[in-house]
């Protein structure tokens, strides 16, 4: 005697060994014996053998109508027999028992499961439904098959080239351009994205990297609407002061300026003014929505996307030739000592006289010419003006630095430039991938840098510390110390930063451009204006939520646009190198595998620095440049010994990690069933300064 029976809805068959009042014991054909509850049990058989039975009944049920056995079944519940008494005969054999049975429990549309054996029929408007959904299933696999097939072929349909971006980074795996992809990719063993470049889906690496950055971060492009910047009505006073900016060449939002008053006297008077928005705009006007919305301005090379409109920006930006809306803080210094001996704070109207730009005076003030070791006339007439006044501010600067490396417990050290990007050949406004690409360097540390850094980093930790002393809350950079792995963080408290050597930090120099500077523009002239009593009139108020996610989001997105400069910097000097055909560079080793190159920015892994010590200078031949993925490897062929590089600063060493980040694959988010599968997520950000 045999027995079929459900197992979990699976059919299984096997010889009975023995039986109780509520189970039996089964002998399946591997050997194995099961315990069977006698209402699983379905059918008692005697031939022909259990695995025979159920090969005949699955072929018998391949062959039945679904159709016509939906209309012999009766209209109440039935029991498989029943069907295959209707459907076959009343001697129905067991073969077409069972095979009634399995073709009742493969057609879920059309019967449904009552209990263990029976069923119901489905009424016929689901019946209707459920073909018409198995009729586009169908169709829709159809089209996967010839999209994937297209894609293996070379050929990229449409479809799915107006989905590209969505597919590898944001993908609903369950729309049939990504399943296409999927498939051509798992059949022809290829990884998505060298699918897609073979499909011809990518033309432009550039266009790629850019169109890519606007469908995760401006889906609805980045223009702005028609708006006018809203006059300030206060009636400001005219500071006694005439003012300068250091910017470079590009800097349309002039943020900060600054002043000297007293050269001479024995008590100076330093003023750090910054653009004012603030006094106009409010968090909740269409301007202030869109800074919310926009929360920093992305920088790339050859381009830039504003925080706010141009309109908004000229309307307070710290132009030369005018009388600009300015927050200002005056330090009071002892000229001999430079002891700070009080600070204030103004809302004001203050001349702007001259707008320096530091890419066309660099090589004119250097410490040469402040020190009078060179004519002060090698300068424009106005730049030499300002000798006496610039030498004070760099002397400043270095006692303000050396201060601070007090309190940071070792020197800062800067041992790699910053790189600039120029592109020659811009068609339009913005770049197309096309242009040739000029690198060069600018040293950290070069005069007009200390200055304007060092005086960025006093307003920004004294205005920190004043909003902390009046109560009102602020969005504050911290770090706890400066112990490996130990973040910058941001937050609402007043917490020191180790790594700046200052007791907290709140970014509030740049609020033209960043969001964050602007909100905290905001606490500070709510302080300037009533004091003590701030925080009950501030526009975030202590324990403020909304204060909470606007910090949530501008850490995302300040991430996440630094990450974007970071990654178009990698490209364009991918496309230098190829540019200028260097094949071969110099570069010292930063950990692991990954060296940093000597004269570029550019991170990447080699082969063959097994052993080497950290700092261990290297040359490397470089191979093949991926434009897309934005990678090159290379090989170590000649340790250059004697020429080590001195281990990085503690804040450079930090970097490390995010450039590191930058010199592994494009990550994507589609799975590659193939085994191929680059994995999930998006690059890390690169750091930021934290001066500005």
């Amino acid at each position: 005697m045999h027995i079929l029976f459900d197992d979990a809805g699976k059919l299984m068959a096997g010889r009975l060994m023995a039986e109780t009042d509520s189970s039996v014991q089964v002998e399946l054909e591997s050997g194995k014996r099961v315990k069977v509850k006698l209402a699983n049990v379905l059918l008692r058989f005697d031939k022909p053998a259990p695995a025979a039975l159920i090969s005949a009944a699955t072929a018998l049920a391949a062959e039945m109508e679904l159709e016509l056995a939906y209309e012999f079944a009766p209209e109440e519940e039935f029991g498989f027999a029943d069907l295959a008494h209707e459907y076959f005969s009343a001697q129905a054999s067991n073969e077409q028992l069972v095979a009634a049975l399995i073709c009742l429990q493969g057609a879920p549309h059309y019967f449904r499961r009552a209990s263990k054996g029976r069923f119901r029929k489905a009424p016929p408007e689901i019946v209707a439904q459920a073909l018409a959904a198995i009729e586009k299933k169908k169709q829709i696999q159809a089209q996967i098959d010839a999209w994937a097939a297209e894609l293996q072929a070379g050929r990229c349909p449409e479809a799915v080239r107006q989905q590209l971006f969505r597919i590898l980074f944001k993908p609903d795996k369950n729309a049939p351009e990504y399943k296409a992809v999927v498939e051509a990719a798992r059949q022809s063993h290829l990884a998505p994205l060298a699918l897609l470049q073979k499909a011809g889906a990518i033309t432009s690496a550039y266009q790629f990297h850019w169109q890519r950055f606007l469908f995760e971060h401006f889906p609805r492009g980045t223009g702005f609407p028609a708006i006018e910047a809203p006059a300030i009505t206060d009636e400001l006073p005219r500071a006694p002061v005439r003012a300068f900016s250091i910017d470079d060449s590009h800097t349309t939002e002039i943020d900060d300026a600054l002043s000297v008053q007293g050269l001479g006297s024995g008590t100076v008077e330093l003023g750090i003014h910054i653009a004012a928005p603030g006094l106009a705009v409010t968090p909740d006007s269409p301007i202030g929505q869109i800074a919310r919305e926009r929360l920093s301005t992305v920088y790339m090379p050859g381009h830039k996307i504003t925080m706010l409109p141009d309109n908004v920006v000229q309307a307070y930006t710290l132009e030369a030739g005018r009388d600009c809306p300015a927050v200002s803080l005056y330090a009071t210094l002892d000229e001999a000592t430079l002891e700070i001996r009080a600070t204030r704070t103004a809302l004001e109207r203050v001349p702007v006289s001259l707008n320096l730009r530091h890419d066309k005076l660099d090589d004119v003030i250097t410490e040469d010419w402040l020190a009078g070791a060179v004519p002060a006339d090698t300068a424009p007439p106005d730049v030499a003006a300002l000798q006496p006044t610039l030498a004070f501010l760099l002397r400043l600067a270095r006692h303000l630095k050396a201060r601070r490396e007090v309190v940071r417990g070792k020197p800062e050290t800067f041992t790699r430039p910053d790189y600039t990007f120029r592109l020659e050949g811009m068609a339009g406004d913005e770049p197309d991938g096309s242009e040739t690409v000029r690198i060069s360097t600018r040293s950290r540390g070069a005069p007009l840098d200390l200055i304007v850094a060092e005086a960025m980093i006093l307003a920004n930790s004294t205005w920190g510390q004043w909003l902390a002393d009046t109560g009102v809350p602020g969005i504050y950079r911290s770090q706890a110390s400066l112990a490996p792995g130990i973040k910058v963080r941001m937050g609402t408290k007043a917490l020191p930063h180790a790594g700046i050597g200052v007791r907290c930090y709140a970014w509030s120099t740049s609020p033209l451009r960043r969001y964050a500077d602007l909100v905290n523009q905001w606490q500070i002239i709510a302080c300037a204006r009533h004091g003590n009593t701030a925080a009950l009139v501030a526009p975030f108020k202590p324990r403020d939520a909304g204060l909470l996610a606007v910090l949530s989001a501008f850490d995302a997105a300040y991430g996440a646009y630094n990450s974007h400069q970071h990654g178009m910097e990698r490209f364009w000097t991918l496309r230098y190198l190829r540019q200028e055909g260097i094949t071969e560079l110099t570069a010292s080793l930063i950990k692991d595998n990954l060296v940093r190159a000597d004269t570029l920015p550019l991170v990447l892994p080699v082969i063959g620095v097994e052993g080497l010590p950290r700092g261990a200078q290297v040359r490397v031949r470089l191979g093949e440049i991926d434009e897309i993925s934005l990678e090159v490897g290379g090989t170590v062929i000649e340790r250059l010994d004697g020429q080590a590089t001195p281990a990085s600063d503690d804040a450079e060493a930090g970097e490390d990690d995010d450039d590191a980040a930058m010199a592994g694959p494009l990550h994507l988010a589609i799975d590659d069933e193939a085994g191929e599968a680059p994995g999930e997520g998006v690059p890390a950000p690169a750091a930021a300064s934290e001066q500005g």
